[in-house]
């Protein structure tokens, strides 16, 4: 697999089905610079990205830079939902637009820019110069660096582009093998077919050990998909020892996630299970102490699904508002710091059992059938 479109190639067409917001746009306006910005709904980081990008447009409108946010990757039963899906988001992400909003559930969009630049990850930016040519691809995060030398014309010819394409494309070619793999994986569920898709999982853990997402996969295919119990919960107590071998925050908070919280663990062995938690919960908590606020956050949430799953509950409102009081310190997007409030007094209120404030949003528990 190799990557067809790449810095220096001529920028593909605007094959959409739908302009969301904007005026409609099929050919680039040579003498201007263009970011294409493609998201999904279902990505955490899309939103806060498209939102810094509008403002990135504002700053540069003198000098004839467009933004252009693209969701060709929704996943849904009908283009109709997908589209409605799509509206929604960008209502909530970005209320006052100032941005053509483009939606596309054909695939066009999606095979000519990203899969002929071997990309598949959102949110990823493509960068097209004056002269209608591919200046970058990548993370938008690294605009601020690219884009002022893309506007003076330095970018294209530095070593340090050549550099960044060369990562991208090998990056892309090493991970080749393991979106085949996901692929396989998606296409067998979707049609339920979970002999094949725990084959292609089995198969992915051998030949990626570290890819954490396999081994989440194994375990909600057994238990969330199958209901085998019994092979669910050897899968489960694996990537719980793993995570523990690994010491990883990363793993230790999936493997947790894993044994609390997603699934009905009623054919599960509840002692071996809780003393597996208070393991995690305890390893967690001594590495994410030595990090800041956005992940002691994270990580208090998850063990609290622990503590009150184990009865401790006193411990687990401890912990979420102490997870509030860290969120609230952040700098963060207002539609995203008050989502993730919301979310995290819900669960709140659930445990105190009662309607709980903080930050000017209250929210009481679910009434109970």
């Amino acid at each position: 697999m190799t990557s067809s479109l790449n810095s220096g190639s001529p920028a593909p067409s605007i094959n959409v089905q739908h302009w969301l917001r904007g005026d409609p746009l099929s050919n680039f306006q040579f003498g201007k610079t263009y970011i294409l910005e493609f998201i999904s709904t279902t990505c955490s980081s899309c939103g806060p990205s498209l939102s810094q990008l509008a403002q990135l447009q504002e700053e540069y409108s003198d000098i004839g830079i467009e933004v252009i946010g693209i969701a060709a990757n929704e996943w849904a039963a009908t283009a109709d939902e997908a589209l409605a899906q799509v509206d929604a988001w960008v209502t909530k992400w970005l209320p006052n637009a100032n941005i053509r909003i483009a939606f596309d559930y054909s695939g066009e969009m999606d095979k000519d820019w990203k899969k002929a630049s071997l990309t598949f990850q959102v949110p990823q930016a493509f960068v097209v110069d004056r002269a209608g040519s591919i200046a970058f691809i990548g993370d938008p995060d690294m605009l601020e660096v690219v884009l002022p030398k893309v506007m003076d014309g330095s970018w294209l010819a530095s070593a340090q582009a050549k550099n960044a394409e060369e990562e991208r494309i090998a990056e892309a070619e090493i991970k080749a093998p393991e979106r085949a793999l996901h692929r396989r994986i998606r296409a067998a569920a979707e049609i339920e077919d979970w002999k094949s898709a725990l084959s292609a999982i089995e198969e992915g853990i051998n030949l990626f050990p570290d890819n954490i997402m396999f081994h989440q996969r194994h375990v909600s295919t057994l238990i969330g998909s199958m209901r085998d119990m019994e092979a669910g919960w050897i899968a489960l107590g694996q990537f719980a020892r793993t995570a523990i071998e690994r010491n990883s925050e990363d793993w230790l908070s999936a493997a947790m996630q894993q044994l609390f919280g997603w699934y009905d663990y009623s054919g599960l062995p509840s002692a071996e299970r809780f003393s597996m938690g208070k393991e995690l919960s305890e390893r967690i908590l001594k590495l994410y102490q030595q990090h800041d606020a956005p992940l002691r956050s994270y990580s208090y949430q998850t063990i609290a699904l622990y503590y009150h799953e184990s009865g401790d509950n006193g411990r687990a409102v401890d912990l979420l508002e102490q997870a509030l009081r860290f969120l609230d310190g952040e700098s963060l997007p207002e539609v995203e710091k008050h989502e993730q409030m919301a979310q995290l007094l819900h669960t709140l209120a659930e445990y105190k059992g009662e309607q709980v404030c903080y930050g000017g949003i209250c929210v009481a528990p679910r009434k109970q059938c």
